[in-house]
């Protein structure tokens, strides 16, 4: 069923031209996975994305002593698997689905196929991975160059951003899905130290618990960030 409206609400397809986005409607097939199923393991071939409709997917490593260090959490509204798609290369990390998911899968046959058809394609993959690789680089200067204070605050900006776009609403909620532990090994510091900083900002008024989320003071947040956040 063609869906014009679900495919341009993803960055990488909203340039496109409506015949183009009944294309990619036409080609991508939709798909359930259970809680706790694999959508693919480090390793596997990188021969599909997908995007995703309802639930969230959680995207980790598992390190050589067996532990699993939780990268994010891809949610309804962004797209996943991408990466291999376009350069070839097996999957970089595993791919878990934490509650029910659905989504719709497309081959890189397909992408392929309609790219071919259409170069505006390729132009929305490079824009794809113009966004990612900026992403990255900020996500590794936080943790670079920065204090755990301003580390924290830049990776909730930069996950606010994830889920708002660039102008970030003032009160915006957030709902990260990470354990204290989980973001900790993100950020490079240990738990007790993330939990005191969040600790911190709940005094400071940076942010508000509010029914299983947090409602953030942006401007207080970039204050404390620093830089260009």
């Amino acid at each position: 069923m063609r869906n014009r409206g679900f495919w341009k609400s993803f960055e990488m397809f909203e340039s496109l031209s409506g015949d183009a986005l009944d294309a990619v409607a036409d080609a991508a097939r939709p798909r359930r996975w259970a809680p706790g199923e694999v959508l693919f393991q480090r390793g596997d071939p990188g021969d599909w994305l997908v995007a995703i409709e309802d639930g969230r997917i959680r995207v980790s490593l598992v390190t050589q002593a067996g532990k699993e260090l939780v990268l994010r959490h891809a949610e309804a509204g962004e797209m996943l698997g991408e990466i291999a798609l376009f350069d070839r290369q097996p999957r970089s990390a595993d791919a878990t689905a934490v509650g029910p998911v659905t989504g719709h899968v497309l081959s890189r046959r397909d992408f392929d196929r309609l790219a071919a058809q259409d170069p505006a394609f390729y132009e929305a993959a490079l824009t794809r991975l113009s966004t990612m690789l900026r992403a990255t680089t900020l996500q590794l200067e936080s943790i670079a160059l920065y204090q755990l204070r301003a580390r924290v605050a830049r990776f909730l900006l930069i996950t606010l951003e994830q889920l708002h776009g660039a102008d970030i609403p003032e009160g915006a909620g957030l709902s990260l899905g990470l354990s204290q532990g989980e973001l900790a090994a993100v950020l490079g510091a240990t738990r007790p130290k993330v939990n005191k900083v969040l600790q911190d900002f709940r005094d400071d008024g940076l942010i508000l618990d509010d029914a299983g989320a947090w409602r953030c003071d942006i401007k207080g947040l970039r204050a404390e960030a620093g830089g260009d956040a």
